[in-house]
């Protein structure tokens, strides 16, 4: 994996939050090493406005950020995959498509915050919360050595992170 980009795969049921902040913060802090996308089993069809807030903040150019379907991934057209994470208990569960090259994959889990009820200022720090946590696990999954991104100790790794 050391001589291209790590395609890496964010999944959450709606893809209209967790996932799309996953995907910018990786092909942000990630770039030249990584290449992040996202899906959804059942994408709401719009991206969250406040996780496009967020993405902003990155200077990531959000004009081309959508809900889509993971069955796009599942195309044989489509990336290869190399690790695959579900950021959402829900997509976690579901039975996911027969991925191309057999990816790493992991679970981490983040509280939603698109179910957070009342004004604003209480969404944007529901969002403010998860955008930084996940931070926190992209920026070591960033760091880990390449003789850690392979395929083997890659999974370990994965869960190890989602442990802090």
């Amino acid at each position: 994996m050391a001589d291209r980009l790590i395609n890496v795969l964010f999944l959450c049921t709606h893809n209209s939050a967790r996932s799309v902040m996953a995907e910018a913060l990786l092909n942000t802090i990630g770039a030249g090493r990584f290449h992040a996308f996202s899906a959804g089993s059942m994408p709401s069809g719009r991206v969250n406005p406040f996780a496009v807030e967020k993405c902003k903040t990155l200077g990531y150019l959000t004009e081309n950020i959508r809900s889509k379907s993971w069955d796009e991934f599942a195309l044989p057209d489509a990336p290869k995959m190399d690790i695959i994470i579900t950021v959402c208990d829900n997509a976690a569960g579901e039975v996911c498509p027969i991925w191309p090259g057999h990816p790493a994959t992991a679970h981490w889990g983040f509280p939603d915050p698109s179910t957070v009820e009342g004004g604003d200022d209480e969404k944007r720090k529901a969002f403010d919360q998860v955008f930084h946590a996940i931070r926190r696990r992209i920026e070591l999954l960033v760091n880990l050595p390449l003789e850690k991104l392979e395929r083997l100790a890659l999974s370990s790794e994965l869960k190890r992170i989602h442990q802090q």
